[in-house]
């Protein structure tokens, strides 16, 4: 039996173009199970305001992991100036521990970009988001980490928080860093934990 080759056309298909963020969001929705979704994720971007929408999306039990992948990998690549920062970082307040690798993984990427919101958070009254800043500062770990998290030590009056800068200082902190260090146990005296949280960290700078 003789055999024939069929020569099948390809079909392809013409992506949309988008004039509103609205219509993007719902071209996405309607295929996110498929590989349009990649195309959407593209496409929302380009919008103000479309950042916001996709780190919504990542901000989402039920997220996609490769959806909130490609999220990341185009957020990264986005102007810092315009991309979500404040919303990114509040990936890392996840329980979700791949959301909050996400997230790292943005922020790194805009380095000293955050530093205004890093600031923003560690001069404010509120000590949960002094401590969450710091959080940021240790696992992003950008340039000015260690400058920013002596310059707290210097002042900071709260416990917690002071200690959790402690615990960063041990793992960036430099020799030159140990006075300070040191010094926090006569600033909070006879407390325990403080005497332990500054010998470990002083033990790992030392080597």
């Amino acid at each position: 039996m003789a055999l024939i080759k069929k020569h099948v056309a390809q079909v392809i298909e013409e992506l949309p173009v988008f004039d509103t963020l609205d219509d993007a969001k719902n071209y996405f929705s309607l295929n996110e199970s498929s590989d349009k979704a990649d195309y959407a994720v593209e496409e929302i971007a380009r919008f103000d305001g479309g950042g916001s929408f996709l780190v919504s999306y990542i901000n989402n039990e039920y997220a996609d992991k490769k959806i909130s992948t490609k999220i990341a990998s185009v957020i990264s690549s986005m102007n810092p100036d315009d991309a979500p920062i404040e919303e990114i970082m509040d990936l890392l307040k996840l329980n979700n521990a791949y959301a909050r690798s996400l997230g790292i993984s943005i922020l790194r990427n805009f380095g000293d970009a955050m530093k205004y919101y890093i600031v923003k958070f560690l001069i404010g009254d509120d000590k949960d988001l002094r401590i969450f800043a710091i959080n940021v500062l240790g696992d992003v770990n950008f340039a000015q980490s260690r400058d920013m998290l002596v310059e707290l030590l210097e002042t900071e009056e709260d416990i917690n928080v002071a200690m959790t800068a402690v615990n960063y200082m041990g793992e960036i902190g430099e020799v030159e860093d140990i006075a300070l260090l040191k010094s926090l146990k006569t600033k909070f005296s006879g407390d325990f934990y403080v005497e332990f949280a500054v010998d470990s960290a002083v033990k790992l700078i030392n080597g």
